[in-house]
């Protein structure tokens, strides 16, 4: 089989591997598509801390079922499914209490074990979800991003009487707007980009109102609609934003922040406590799969909205850069296998 591998940071080569078999509890994938995410990027860049060497990377996949291990029903080959890359164990506090994504052993498929750029794939049978029908192949594997913003929101509990800013219309912040639109019916979604472009994709997934920060600021344009709001999430990961947003909140708002700079963030106690804002942080997802599918399959969300390129997997290289370097045209990139 052949297998996307970085290698060392800034060493990609597609190897040729023997075909895995799975592991007692496993499930082996014949993997058809599979979404480029930014921490794809940062693994080859050598940017992510988590992440061991050489690594087939891949966390976002789809494909069907064409083996499985010991103890694993062997009904399940052939079925279609998408692969949770969250691999917990189960018995740790956070796993107690159901936040397996930040358990204490974590390893998080396609980035401390090989993941799902490759012909075949492996992982635990609990962490493949049968895809239904209504949803077509191609989409499929864009179950996982939406769990990103099926977590934070499950913490924020939006409501439709919510102001909602989101700062941050690249693939984290546009699927957050279609949750916040699709899924809880928040009236007014405000969101904040400096691309042009990437404003235009925020309106076309929901945004009412779109603000480019390039020129002015967010405080600015916000005090020309009297706004304050009262939810906000932070899908650009800045360090400079956390007390930006404290600053503009509502009182009693929420904010959730989903960003993995290793940089301080300046923020004072006053400003948190003064007006009693909750803040949320959120890593991945919490068994969040099931409710994505529901959601996709009855129409709440729309990810052919989000996908702008799909490529042969042999042209990844190639797709990795148009993922980073073009963020006026590109969006969501699929490989096919």
């Amino acid at each position: 089989m052949k297998s996307i591998v970085i290698e060392q940071p800034g060493k990609l080569v597609i190897e040729q591997r023997p075909l895995m078999e799975p592991a007692p509890g496993e499930v082996r994938v014949k993997v058809s598509y599979a979404g480029i995410c930014g921490s794809d990027v940062h693994i080859y860049h050598g940017h992510n801390p988590f992440a061991k060497y050489p690594r087939v990377i891949g966390h976002e996949f789809f494909g069907h079922i064409d083996s499985v291990g010991e103890g694993v029903d062997p009904g399940r080959i052939g079925e279609r499914v998408v692969v949770d890359p969250v691999v917990s164990c189960g018995h740790c506090y956070p796993c107690s209490i159901g936040r397996p994504n930040v358990c204490t052993t974590l390893q998080v498929i396609g980035v401390h074990r090989d993941g799902g750029f490759s012909d075949y794939a492996v992982a635990p049978a609990q962490n493949a979800y049968v895809v239904p029908a209504a949803i077509p192949d191609r989409l499929a594997s864009m179950v996982e991003p939406f769990t990103i913003a099926a977590n934070i929101t499950a913490f924020l509990q939006p409501t439709p009487q919510d102001i909602a800013l989101v700062y941050g219309a690249g693939p984290m912040g546009l699927t957050v707007i279609q949750v916040l639109k699709g899924v809880y019916g928040v009236q007014q979604v405000i969101v904040v980009d400096r691309i042009d472009e990437r404003l235009a994709m925020a309106r076309d997934n929901g945004a009412d109102l779109t603000l480019n920060n390039l020129q002015q600021s967010v405080a600015e344009q916000l005090a020309t609609q009297n706004c304050r709001p009262t939810l906000v999430i932070d899908a650009a990961c800045h360090p400079s934003i956390l007390q930006e947003a404290i600053n503009l909140a509502s009182p009693a708002a929420r904010i959730g922040m989903m960003g993995f700079s290793g940089e301080a963030s300046s923020i004072t106690q006053q400003s948190i406590t003064s007006k009693e804002i909750s803040l949320f942080s959120s890593r991945l997802n919490s068994h969040r799969f099931p409710q994505v599918i529901a959601w996709m399959s009855e129409g709440k969300i729309d990810a052919e909205k989000l996908v702008t390129h799909c490529m042969p997997a042999n042209q990844v290289e190639a797709a990795m850069q148009l993922f980073e370097k073009d963020q006026r045209a590109c969006c969501k990139v699929l490989l096919e296998f």
